[in-house]
């Protein structure tokens, strides 16, 4: 059955959200038609905005309406120590850990060749040209513990072996076939700490 032409559109429109499923949709859709417009004309605003401003960080790729990001930018960060993680939002599980005070490389995915994914989409080169800089003392690799995870870090080892970085990979305190966006902050500063080279 349909409501109306709008709120059909509203209850599609927010499927696209992981998570929402048809049901739940429809639940959002009315909850903000019949209680709370105010709060659906800000959420409509900030996304619009959202959609519209955030790009990348030129310079590590996270989120960002500038050039450079907050923590690029952020001269009490330690700029010759890199975390290299799959996604900007691993990038916020370690910075809510808070065992992290150095920059990052954000790869936006992890090696899949068959899903056409290879170094260039993952932004290797702009990697190893930063290492050939001399920029970076240590890289900590922390991608996910998955078999692409593990590929992804041996492909960035074999590729810096050249140049003068330590590179290490983080401890598995991270459960294996788990994401860091849902590990906690404990297991994660243990996971840190607990970093190895790689060889």
């Amino acid at each position: 059955m349909s409501l109306s032409p709008l709120t059909d559109r509203l209850v599609e429109a927010l499927t696209v959200l992981p998570g929402v499923g048809k049901k739940t949709a429809q639940r959002m859709a009315l909850y903000l038609l019949e209680h709370n417009r105010n709060g659906g004309k800000q959420l409509a605003k900030h996304l619009n905005e959202a959609m519209e401003r955030v790009g990348h960080c030129t310079q590590c790729r996270i989120h960002s309406e500038e050039p450079l990001c907050r923590i690029c930018r952020n001269p009490s960060r330690n700029q010759n120590l890199m975390c290299i993680v799959e996604s900007p939002a691993d990038a916020l599980a370690v910075e809510q850990s808070g065992g992290f005070s150095g920059v990052y490389f954000v790869l936006m995915g992890h090696l899949s060749p068959l899903d056409g994914i290879g170094p260039e989409q993952l932004g290797i080169s702009l990697l190893v040209d930063r290492a050939a800089k001399g920029e970076i003392e240590e890289i900590i690799v922390a991608t996910n513990p998955t078999v692409e995870g593990e590929a992804t870090a041996h492909y960035i080892a074999d590729s810096l072996r050249d140049y003068s970085v330590a590179v290490s990979r983080i401890a598995h305190g991270v459960p294996v076939g788990g994401e860091l966006e849902y590990t906690d902050g404990g297991t994660l500063n243990y996971a840190f700490s607990g970093r190895k080279r790689l060889d």
